[in-house]
């Protein structure tokens, strides 16, 4: 008989059949576009940059004047004092006014000012341009005229018309400039909405029975929002400086502290106390250069071409 045959295992042969190695990952999401953005923006140093410049003015400017108990009018040392001052760091005006205090107490009403009349300006653009972008027509044509004939009117005589009838103060400046300010927002707004109103997801919504107002705030408007995200941001940065300009004409609220008041009442002096408006000027500077980096920086992060490179 032949020997029988070796029926062990050969220890060094591999196994006929492994086991698959288990999978414990979760499936890769997809990448959501404003989670891009937010990544390209960071990614950005003069938008994270301007980010925390714009935050640290906004917190002085909110919580400044509870910390420092001080009256921005008051008189504390002889009148243009130089900087380094014991009683006032940087210095007094020509009344002896804290320059340091004013610029606390007027960051606030600067601010407030550049964000009202900002708001203003793009609820008045978007409304219009909306308008005309999508119904087109005579509501086109109609809305085009009155672009043009706030486009073509001098925006700051207009403003300092209104403001004289109606008295300087913060509500009635912000209010002004936001007047005469929306023409860009809406000329934008209207372009956004021409390009949209009849690409296919928009005649869709149609089909289905969605109205006019849906179709507008609800469809298009989402779509259309990257570039009025950025020229809104512009607006308050164009706002503050168009405050400033009024109130360096003297067309401002006496009893509120601004920047632009800071200038405007110390402009005579300028070559015997120069600080009481250089630090306004540079507040005003630093905080539109940190409107305008963030502005580059949403653009660059909204932008789907510029996200795909």
């Amino acid at each position: 008989m032949n020997p029988s045959p070796n029926l062990s295992p050969n220890p060094v042969a591999a196994p006929a059949m492994s086991a698959a190695p288990a999978t414990t990952g979760a499936p890769p999401k997809a990448a959501s576009p404003l989670g891009d953005a937010a990544r390209m923006f960071v990614r950005s140093h003069a938008a994270v940059a301007g980010t925390v410049l714009l935050l640290i003015i906004v917190l002085v400017a909110i919580f400044g004047p509870m910390v420092v108990d001080a009256d921005p009018f008051e008189m504390v040392a002889a009148p243009q004092s130089p900087v380094g001052t014991p009683e006032a760091w940087l210095g007094t005006d020509q009344l002896g006014r804290d320059v340091l205090v004013g610029l606390i107490f007027g960051g606030r009403a600067s601010l407030a000012v550049g964000a009202v009349a900002a708001l203003l300006s793009v609820m008045i653009g978007l409304g219009a341009g909306a308008m005309a972008g999508y119904y087109g027509g005579v509501v086109d044509e109609a809305l085009t005229r009155v672009m043009e004939f706030f486009q073509v009117l001098p925006a700051l005589l207009f403003a300092m018309v209104l403001v004289t009838l109606f008295s300087p103060s913060l509500t009635t400046i912000s209010v002004a400039i936001g007047l005469t300010t929306w023409t860009a927002t809406a000329r934008l707004t209207r372009a956004e909405f021409m390009r949209f109103r009849d690409l296919d997801f928009v005649r869709a919504e149609r089909s289905i029975g969605a109205g006019n107002a849906r179709i507008i705030w609800r469809v298009i408007l989402p779509n259309a929002l990257p570039p009025l995200v950025v020229a809104a941001t512009m607006a308050i940065g164009a706002a503050i400086l168009f405050e400033a300009g009024l109130s360096f004409l003297g067309l401002s609220d006496p009893n509120r502290m601004s920047w632009g008041l800071m200038i405007g009442s110390a402009r005579p002096y300028l070559l015997s106390c120069w600080w009481a408006v250089a630090f306004p000027g540079l507040a005003i500077f630093l905080t539109v250069l940190a409107i305008s980096l963030i502005g580059d920086g949403l653009n660059d992060a909204l932008n789907p071409k510029l996200r795909e490179r």
